[in-house]
């Protein structure tokens, strides 16, 4: 940390609030460039071996490096934890044995040149590649390639990463960005805010920054070209305000608003178990999110009454093969257990061949997002399905558990999943396995405006709804929220999402089974008011979130605010539409 030798002038800055919170610290600047400059060394034929083993030892390096980073990640919640697993899923398969590791070699070969400028060769060709094709999928990943690249640079240099595992106490990081692997580093318990200049309210930064509880603002370029190592800061992740160098008074001010803000969170933290009911009486059910066992803790230490959405793909990743049966049981079990009688909802593996392909000798698709995965991939692989289904019932024998269909499209896939789980249950009894003694209940994730427009028909098939407005609201509108170039158009309050979301709980409704919300917008108690309006009875959101959405509750009136929520879908202005919720968020 620099001595400031004379006092600098007072800084402020308004920018865009993506993380609730008021952060005090000192500025700790971190470089996330894309790629090293590097020297091009002409080598003799003679030296073609000894550079390509250098690539074969570097890419080994960096594969080590991204698994520590993939260990990291499973300590992290929510969409931010399951994001970032597969981006450096993603890191660590381009890493082993892939088409670039073998393109340098060549290219080592061919143009008689160092390792280091036969990657940069390599990840400019590819970059290029990407970026003339007709796929805004595959060009968003032009960033996810140089990304590599810079860490094979590092290995075969061995220049030491910048690394935020390195943070001083109460830093507030201040970058253009952070990539997948950077906030992997990030430590909580040292950071204390993040200041970037890149992303959106739903970038990859501003989801790990709500994820950890770390106040966070994107922030104007400028910040970048007078903020140094050490400067005071004041992030306000509440209203978008950054404060360089405060002076006295602005330090004393934003100082008694954090403590406000710290008073209201201990006050919230007394609500643990106060039941979420309206003052006109009707209860609302608040369930947590969680990608891993551990999370458990958070959860039931929020005051949660189950877990809305147990993301089971923590069980597929970082390995060759598949989990087994007993495997998978046993994580399931532990977590069912801890539980202790509340609810547990698992959701079916929400991946596809882009992440299991070589273990299964499964052609990978060229678009990803819109192929081969979630329940697709699981009837396609009914192996997989089967196991899986098995795990699941067998831990229900320990307490209450639903399973939760991602991605669900057609009425049939629902239909198929039923009848694989009454066959196999069967089976089970038959070979004396314990089972409880009913079914647990089959739902439906409501994810793909399809089975939104289609929520009355599946509404039939299914016990239970569970909305993901994250992939809802991105598929509704053809928005990427991690490409920052269209990241401002994603929009979970666009009229089109909001009448999915309506329409598919008003056909729960008519036929009497439970709705869940499940996306990142369940956390945002200020949205609190519009969801129960649309007859949402359950809401899951990170533990961290809870409190305040049962503060929220406890002071509506549901009668009062129904009617006024379901009118909200027929304006189709979205400025005037974020008006009539700010005003129903008043009542």
């Amino acid at each position: 940390m620099k001595n400031k030798s004379a006092q600098q002038t007072e800084r402020s800055y308004q920018g865009l609030a993506v993380a609730n919170g008021i952060a005090i610290g000192r500025v700790y600047r971190h470089d996330s460039g894309d790629v090293f400059h590097v020297q091009e060394v002409r080598i003799s034929a003679s030296r073609v071996r000894d550079e390509q083993h250098r690539i074969l030892e570097a890419a080994a390096r960096a594969t080590d490096r991204i698994s520590g980073l993939q260990a990291e990640a499973k300590r992290m919640s929510g969409a931010a934890g399951e994001e970032l697993g597969y981006l450096l899923e993603a890191y660590h398969q381009m890493l082993s044995g892939s088409r670039l590791i073998r393109g340098v070699q060549k290219r080592i070969a061919s143009d008689l040149v160092n390792a280091e400028a036969a990657v940069m060769k390599e990840i400019g060709l590819m970059a290029e590649a990407f970026a003339s094709m007709d796929d805004d999928y595959l060009s968003a990943r032009i960033a996810d390639v140089r990304e590599v690249g810079r860490r094979l640079v590092e290995a075969l240099t061995n220049k030491p990463m910048q690394s935020l595992a390195k943070l001083h106490k109460n830093a507030v990081v201040v970058a253009d960005e952070l990539s997948p692997a950077d906030t992997a580093l990030l430590d909580p318990n040292l950071a204390a805010g993040l200041v970037t200049t890149l992303g959106g309210v739903e970038s990859h930064t501003a989801i790990v920054a709500r994820s950890l509880g770390l106040p966070a603002v994107i922030a104007e370029d400028d910040i970048l070209n007078v903020a140094r190592d050490g400067d005071q800061i004041i992030v306000d992740g509440s209203t978008g305000a950054v404060v360089l160098n405060p002076g006295a008074a602005t330090l004393k001010d934003f100082r008694k608003r954090r403590a406000a803000q710290m008073r209201g969170q201990r006050a919230l933290r007394k609500l643990k178990t106060v039941p979420a009911v309206t003052k006109d009486g009707f209860a609302i059910r608040l369930m947590a999110n969680i990608e891993l066992p551990n999370e458990v803790e958070a959860a039931l230490a929020s005051g949660a009454e189950g877990i809305g959405l147990f993301r089971s793909e923590f069980m597929f990743m970082n390995r060759d093969g598949l989990p087994t049966e007993d495997e998978q049981f046993e994580a399931l079990r532990q977590v069912v257990a801890e539980m202790n009688g509340r609810p547990v909802t698992i959701r079916t593996l929400d991946v596809g061949a882009d992440k299991l392909g070589s273990a299964l000798g499964m052609k990978i698709g060229p678009n990803p997002a819109l192929g081969l995965r979630a329940i697709r991939f699981s009837l396609n692989r009914r192996r997989v399905l089967l196991t899986q289904l098995a795990a699941i019932l067998r831990a229900a024998a320990y307490g209450p558990v639903r399973i939760l269909l991602p991605m669900v499209c057609t009425v049939d896939e629902v239909r198929e999943v039923r009848m694989a789980l009454n066959r196999l249950a069967q089976r089970m009894r038959r070979s004396g396995v314990k089972l409880p003694d009913q079914l647990p209940p089959l739902g439906v994730m409501i994810e793909i405006p399809g089975a939104a427009l289609a929520a009355d028909a599946l509404a039939a098939e299914s016990d239970f709804f569970a909305i993901g407005t994250n992939d809802l609201t991105q598929y509704t509108l053809a928005i990427d929220r991690t490409d920052e170039q269209v990241a401002y158009l994603y929009n979970p309050l666009h009229p089109a999402v909001l009448r999915l979301i309506q329409f598919s709980a008003e056909s729960a409704a008519a036929a009497g089974i439970p709705v869940s919300l499940c996306g990142e917008i369940a956390g945002d108690d200020k949205l609190t008011p519009l969801l129960l309006g649309f007859g949402i009875t359950e809401l899951s959101m990170a533990a961290g979130s809870l409190p305040k959405v049962k503060k929220r509750i406890l002071d509506l009136n549901l009668t009062a605010i129904s009617g006024r929520a379901r009118r909200l879908t027929s304006e189709s202005d979205p400025t005037k539409l974020r008006g009539m919720i700010d005003e129903l968020a008043e009542i």
